[in-house]
This record gives structure tokens, sequence and C-alpha cells, in this order.
């Protein structure tokens, strides 16, 4: 099934990459017309994929300098830094089709704010899994991700699948709400001032280094706001790797943290979180304008200029 959702992704931005080079064939049917929701689906999806795919080891440093007993690469070994990363990776093409997908159909009518956490906390019913199951692998609970899925169905049930949803939530919910709001509100100044200092008004666009810049920094600021929730999480995904006596509840685990190792270590891991998010959000918010693009032109849905 990964190497299925893989292919299409491949195959996709292959197809719609091509049109971009003018690229014409002898037989060219009429592409049918789709609602302008599938193309944020499709763009947000393999744009949030691909990212993902490349910033994958930093991620994983990011779990293991979270992990309750401190586990480093000399622990478990330099090949954690890609252990289950093809796998757990195609769950961030639902990911990003969600939150994309959610946020082009609800945002024009209610607003970036409304928009924003209702495809954050719709895409949840993918990114916990997958978390679960990309968190575990690296902190070397499991071998590899067939033992990852049985050992998880087989003990713990379908919610074992969804273990520490509530700090996930709780997590991505205001961070993905401050991504997108703070995207919103840069993108109109950044066009206001565009507009001040450039001669063409009206008609200036956003360059892909500008959402690139945009992405990073709404991803830092998020990041900032949301890391004593992101370390708890991981504590709680991560918690049968460790001896230690287990934490009952995401409040127990944040007291514990706080009382045995001080409040500093809700932090730890950040620098590593921050090369991870800024990345990850710079490079999907800088391709999934370009990739819907290329999908309105494909299909006839431009928009006129």
């Amino acid at each position: 099934m990964t190497c299925s959702i893989l292919l299409l992704l491949a195959l996709l931005l292959t197809v719609v990459l091509s049109s971009a080079a003018g690229k014409t064939t002898e037989f060219r049917m009429t592409p049918p017309k789709l609602p302008s929701w599938t193309h944020k689906v499709l763009a947000g999806g393999c744009s949030r994929a691909l990212a993902q795919v490349v910033l994958y080891p930093v991620d994983a440093l990011r779990t293991l300098a979270q992990t309750r007993d401190g586990r480093t690469l000399a622990d478990v070994g330099t090949g954690a830094l890609l252990k289950g990363c093809g796998q757990t990776s195609s769950f961030a093409l639902f990911t990003g089709a969600f939150q994309f997908g959610i946020y082009g159909v609800v945002s024009p009518r209610y607003g970036a704010l409304v928009g924003s956490a209702a495809g954050a906390a719709g895409s949840c019913l993918v990114s916990v899994p997958q978390e679960v199951l990309k968190q575990r692998l690296v902190a070397g609970v499991y071998k590899n991700f067939r033992e990852a899925l049985q050992t998880i169905y087989s003990t713990e049930g379908l919610l074992g699948f969804y273990s520490a949803w509530k700090p996930t939530v709780s997590r991505n919910v205001p961070f993905v709400i401050t991504t997108f709001t703070s995207r919103e509100m840069m993108q109109r100044k950044i066009i206001k001032y565009k507009e001040r200092h450039e001669e063409k008004k009206g008609q200036l666009k956003l360059s892909s280094g500008d959402n690139l810049l945009i992405g990073v920094a709404s991803a830092l600021l998020a990041g900032v706001v949301t890391q004593p929730i992101d370390l708890i999480k991981t504590r709680m995904m991560t918690q049968a790797a460790s001896n230690a006596v287990p934490y009952t509840s995401a409040l127990d685990c944040a007291s514990s943290v706080i009382r045995t190792e001080s409040w500093r270590k809700l932090y730890a891991g950040f620098s590593q979180r921050a090369v991870y998010m800024g990345g990850l959000w710079g490079i999907t918010f800088a391709l999934e304008p370009i990739l819907t693009r290329r999908l309105q032109k494909r299909t006839g849905d431009a928009p006129e200029s």
C-alpha cells in the first residue's frame, strides 16, 4: 500500500510539473472539471509528503532528544534516522490533504481561524497514528514497520494507534491555527509592501521565496507556543521504550517532568524541532501554491489574470 501511495505521489508530480514545461501530446482529452477544493487537497497532500520525506532525519533527532531516558544515536544506531521513513511519510500525504482541503472549504466562509482549526482537527485522524508509529520506530520500541503495526494492534487494539491523542490534538490545533493565520497576515503585509515599492499595483504575486520565508517564520512562532505540549506528546507515545514507571496521563507527565527534571526540560529538542518544522512548513507553503496553479491550468480552472 505504501509503495502504491508513493508511486501515485511521484506520478502526480511528474504530470503536474511536466505541464509547466509547455509540453504537449498528440492525443489531448479535455480534463474533467474539478471542484476548486480538490486542487488544495492534491497540492497540499503532495507538498506536505515531500517536505516530510526530506526532513525525516531531523524529526528523528527531535524524537530522540525528547525521550524519557534521553536516547541518542549511539543507543539506537544511525539507521533510526530513516527507520519507517517511507511508510510513515506516506501518512503525510493524507495529513496535508486534510489540512489544506478542509481549510480551502471552510476558510472562505468562516475565516482563516476557523478553517485552520477545522483542518488541524480533521488531519489528526491520520497524523496521530503516524506519530505513534514513527516515534516508536525511531525510539527503538519496534524493529520495523510491520512489527509495529502487528504489535500495537494485537496488544492495544485499534485505539493503540491513537495513544496520547489528547496532547497531540492539543498541540496540532494551536500549531496549525498559528501557522495558517500568521501566513495570511504575512502574505497581506508583504503584498502591501510590494505595492508601495513596485509599479505593477494590483498584479503583484508572492514568489516561492516569499512563501518559503512565510512558512519558516510562521512555524517557528507556532513552535515556541506549542513546544511543551510536543514534549509531553512524545514522552507519552514513547514511554514503552523506558523502564521507568509509566505516566498515567498527560498532566502526570507534565508535572513529573517539571518536578524531577525542571521546567526547562519541556523545551528539550526545541532546536531540532525548529529546524524540522521551519523546513517542513517552509517547503509546504512554497510548493502548495505552485502545485495548485499547475493543477488549475491542467484542468482548465486557472483564474483569469
